[in-house]
């Protein structure tokens, strides 16, 4: 992977250049809240190329503070999308439910220190006195609590003896602080919830930003690359380990990544799926590394992707269409070539033999010698797309009509003589001739035809069941709505079509599911299984188009 010199190495350069760490070690922390999307294989690629990149190493940690919304089934998808990005985090998998009782201690330093009390203030009450961005605060009545009465009290919590929200831990730092963050955080909270690995031996849970800087520290973590929203937090993230004196990691904050009809936050995601606008976290239309993988996005390609769009510190959205270059790029390099006719129409080859039967060779991937050939058959029946003829062409219109040649792809040039219609008019089937001397697609006379077009025998291909996916949202920005509206008014109605009787080679008669093939003329499509009809079905990763140069035209 080409190395990058951005804000953000340039900082680990003087760090490591002043001696500040004696080697690189960053990590990734995702809540296991929800999957992994877009946005946060951006944050994976980042944090692993760069312990890569400086000999490092990189942690798996799961930030999992809060029972409430915490499932192991996001832990195990988690571990299986970086898995699948091309990261191992080694032996190196951590919980932040692991330091749960050092991180208990910590809160006990604290009160000693006089930094942390016991408040009875209510949640709506903690926020009225928490000041707004141009008034301070108000100190809580219990702020001057004596240190054993604290430390009497926060053990009761953890026994268990308060209900939920009667208590909370707070640091006391500045209630008149200009930064919201430092105005006497809670760091502690009663829950009695259970927790998904450590059962029931907790009832009080440590807030997101008390056990996120401490557990960098415990790991050893030097460097803790985080997104922009968490700018505001890093001088809590600091005053922490300053006062306990524990090692300090740095804080680096960057811009993370939009994209252009997608959204990515985790409560909008959870409203598709619960919802029923999508088929579960791993529809092919969701922005979820799942759903990318069922898709077919290759995981090289949106490494690639994340390494090409950088690391900025200020907010920008990325035209999906760059992802998407990074996915054809890639399935073209190496996906093999099949052929399948979404909407056939029959075509009759009156002068071929009828009953004889022929195999024809065929490149699996022109950018790939290594790839081989394989075996077609070729009878005197066969299938091409209704929308490659058109029986009064117009302008510019090169494929198939009457009195018309054109070649068929890896066979031979025919003609229309012939169309039969039913009782409606509508085309059924052609009657077509082909000339035996232009066998492989090429006439040794030297004509030329304009057009070459895919095609499958009848009598061997197989029916198959097609998705065509497109885009989620019909707006590049699904979030821009009317006053009083939400982002589902802009979902496509239209971004999944099902196609049920195509015809496709027999090659891919048994396909392994996973693997993505271009469909000549047609696009990419990747091998599904419908567990509900017991069988394959093929959904569509990418059109051939590639729009991004045009875009970028267009935008200059």
């Amino acid at each position: 992977m080409q190395k990058r010199i951005d804000f953000i190495r340039e900082i680990i350069n003087k760090d490591m250049e002043e001696g500040r760490y004696a080697k690189v070690h960053t990590r990734f922390p995702p809540e296991p809240n929800g999957y992994l999307h877009i946005g946060h294989a951006k944050a994976i690629c980042l944090n692993f190329e760069i312990a890569k990149e400086y000999q490092g190493k990189c942690n798996l940690r799961f930030d999992d503070t809060n029972p409430t919304k915490e499932e192991e089934e996001y832990v195990l998808a988690i571990k299986k999308d970086i898995g699948w990005l091309g990261y191992d985090w080694e032996d190196r998998e951590y919980y932040a439910s692991n330091y749960f009782e050092k991180l208990y201690e910590m809160a006990i330093e604290l009160i000693n220190k006089g930094k942390a009390y016991v408040c009875e203030l209510t949640a709506d009450q903690i926020r009225e006195y928490r000041g707004t961005l141009t008034e301070p605060g108000n100190e809580s009545p219990y702020r001057d609590r004596s240190v054993d009465e604290n430390l009497t009290l926060f053990k009761k919590m953890r026994d268990g003896e308060y209900p939920d929200g009667t208590m909370v831990l707070r640091a006391k730092i500045d209630m008149a602080s200009p930064n919201l963050n430092m105005r006497d955080p809670v760091i502690y909270r009663i829950l009695h919830t259970s927790h998904h690995r450590t059962g029931d031996k907790w009832c009080i849970y440590p807030t997101y930003d008390w056990a996120h800087g401490q557990s960098d520290s415990i790991e050893g973590i030097t460097h803790s690359i985080c997104t922009l929203e968490f700018q505001d937090h890093r001088p809590l993230y600091n005053w922490f380990i300053e006062e306990l004196g524990i090692h300090h990691s740095r804080q680096i904050e960057f811009a993370r990544l939009n994209l252009t009809y997608t959204v990515m936050s985790k409560r909008m995601l959870l409203t598709l799926v619960e919802n029923n606008y999508v088929d579960g976290w791993d529809d092919p239309r969701m922005p979820t590394l799942s759903g990318m993988r069922k898709r077919g996005y290759p995981s090289a390609a949106i490494r690639k992707f994340c390494v090409n769009i950088g690391v900025a510190k200020t907010e920008s959205i990325v035209d999906i269409e760059f992802l998407e270059h990074f996915v054809r790029e890639e399935l073209n390099r190496t996906a093999e070539r099949r052929m399948a006719v979404l909407n056939p129409l029959k075509v009759v080859i009156i002068n071929y033999p009828e009953g004889q039967e022929e195999e024809l060779e065929a490149i699996n991937n022109p950018e790939d010698a290594s790839a081989g050939t394989r075996k077609i058959p070729f009878s005197n029946v066969i299938y091409i797309e209704k929308d490659d003829f058109m029986e009064n062409p117009i302008p510019k219109f090169y494929r198939l009509s009457l009195n018309r040649e054109v070649r068929l792809r890896y066979a031979y040039f025919i003609k229309c003589v012939d169309i039969i219609k039913d009782e409606n008019g509508e085309i059924t089937e052609l009657r077509c001739i082909y000339d035996p001397a232009t066998k492989g697609g090429d006439a040794p006379d030297g004509r030329k035809v304009k057009a070459t077009l895919h095609w499958v025998s009848e009598k061997h291909s197989i029916t198959g069941e097609i998705r065509l996916y497109d885009r989620l949202f019909i707006k590049e920005n699904p979030l821009a709505v009317p006053e009083g509206g939400d982002f589902t008014m802009n979902l496509n109605t239209d971004s999944l079509k099902t196609i049920k009787n195509c015809r496709i080679e027999p090659s891919l008669a048994n396909p392994k599911p996973g693997i993505v093939f271009q469909f000549e003329r047609l696009g990419y499509f990747c091998v599904a299984f419908d567990t509900k009809n017991n069988h394959p079905v093929f959904i569509r990763t990418a059109t051939l188009k590639d729009e991004w140069e045009r875009i970028q035209k267009r935008k200059k």
